[in-house]
């Protein structure tokens, strides 16, 4: 099997349609970029005072990482591997050094397929960056963020988020709305960094029993939180081929509609957010329930009937805060509960696609399956936590994973921040 070479891909689209189709993927980059701006208040929020800019620059930092590591090998790597691991020569397109790597006026296309896969991929990274706050180190946490955004996740999105990616042609695994390669794979890569990583100091009494450490300010969590929610009406415009003719499909290539899109995204959150808000009652989980239910619907956004997204959602919403708990007397100390709304929503999402859309048919592959969703979904987690315990074990064994602890009880902006986050600041 070959990968389908960057003419193919834009064979989709005529030539008459390039300003309205480029520009479409353009503004949904813009909007997408929300979604970092909520990330940066999320985290810094959600981290008491001594540690807000630490948080600030590490999210800030993988972003200027991501950009240059997806131009350099990270597109190369989801052009060039949907058949496993071995690479197809119909990938070169995507080296740096490629015409089309640049401002080659035959091909307008590739330059904002690649942007729009750089935000997905910075996406991933933030979901990491959230977790791992207030005791890893930004050294630490740039190389991850590198092997995350540039590297697992580009690797998943080749295997099932191509129209040739083998988990499509064998499995007929279908995510549309991206929730298994982006959410899931970060949610589990995270488990794994944080496994390794350890709680924060003063996270768990001698008991064993876990300890609240209170964020500093949550309206701005919350407020950080409707900015990922505002970003997300982009992250999902990504996910859709517009054609030149005004008609759209999937990543896929089945049919689809903005309609069904915008239905389902509205529902999902309305959804997430109430079941959240049933079982914790406060506004930090019913925000953190609303993202969880745009993603549990995400896998199949283009699918479902809007009053069945509303349920998938709110079950996903009202499981939220009880897997969170669990999690953390598990001794995982996870801040922001990225992997609960991202690792394990994203999995419960792709699942529910099996349950509720098989046999639907897929055009580049078999029709969905409640087993192939399953096998996907295992795929995309062992492929998301291995790497991540795996080299944040190394980290570990090195000593260049986390921070002293008198640096970490003492705060990481005095130490690696040169700059004092509130003027009132001791």
């Amino acid at each position: 099997m070959s990968t389908p070479t960057l003419e193919q891909l834009s064979a989709t689209v005529a030539a008459s349609g390039t300003l309205s189709v480029t520009a479409f993927y353009f503004w949904s980059v813009a909007l997408m970029i929300l979604i970092h701006a909520g990330f940066l208040a999320y985290e810094m929020g959600a981290s008491r005072t001594k540690n807000v800019l630490a948080s600030g620059v590490k999210n800030l930092l993988a972003f200027t990482l991501i950009v240059p590591t997806m131009f350099y090998f990270g597109w190369w790597i989801y052009l060039a591997l949907p058949s496993g691991i071995v690479p197809d020569p119909g990938g070169a397109a995507g080296l740096p050094w490629n015409s089309h790597m640049g401002p080659n006026l035959s091909d307008p296309y590739n330059g904002v397929f690649w942007a729009v896969f750089v935000l997905f991929s910075a996406t991933t990274a933030s979901i990491l960056s959230g977790a791992a706050i207030e005791r890893i180190k930004i050294s630490a946490f740039a190389i991850l963020a590198i092997i995350l955004g540039s590297g697992v996740w580009m690797l998943a999105a080749a295997w099932g988020w191509s129209p040739t990616g083998w988990m499509l042609t064998k499995l007929g695994f279908h995510d549309a709305g991206a929730a298994g390669v982006v959410h899931e794979i970060a949610g589990f890569f995270t488990l794994g960094v944080l496994i390794q990583l350890g709680a924060r100091v003063g996270k768990y009494g001698s008991d064993g029993k876990p300890r609240e450490i209170r964020p500093h300010n949550v309206p701005l969590t919350v407020i950080g939180l409707m900015l990922i929610i505002a970003g997300f009406f982009g992250f999902m415009a990504g996910c859709v081929i517009y054609n030149a003719d005004g008609t759209m499909t999937d990543i896929y290539s089945n049919p689809t509609n903005l309609a069904a899109w915008l239905f389902n995204i509205l529902m999902g959150f309305a959804g997430g957010a109430l079941g959240s808000y049933v079982v914790a009652r406060e506004p930090f989980w019913m925000m953190s329930g609303g993202l969880l239910g745009i993603i549990a619907i995400a896998s199949g956004v283009n699918l479902y009937y809007p009053g069945l997204a509303y349920l998938i959602a709110m079950g996903a919403g009202l499981m939220g805060p009880y897997v969170a708990s669990f999690i953390e007397k598990k001794g995982i100390d996870d801040p922001v509960g990225a992997i609960t709304v991202h690792g394990l929503g994203g999995l419960y999402s792709v699942v529910a696609v099996g349950v509720f859309s098989a046999g639907y048919p897929n055009v580049g592959g078999p029709a969905i399956s409640l087993s192939g969703q399953l096998i996907g979904a295992a795929v995309l987690a062992v492929l998301g936590f291995v790497p991540g315990y795996v080299v944040a074990g190394v980290m570990k064994k090195l000593g260049t994973l986390r921070v002293d602890q008198e640096v970490e009880v003492k705060g990481l902006d005095p130490v690696e921040v040169p700059a004092v986050a509130y003027d009132n600041q001791s």
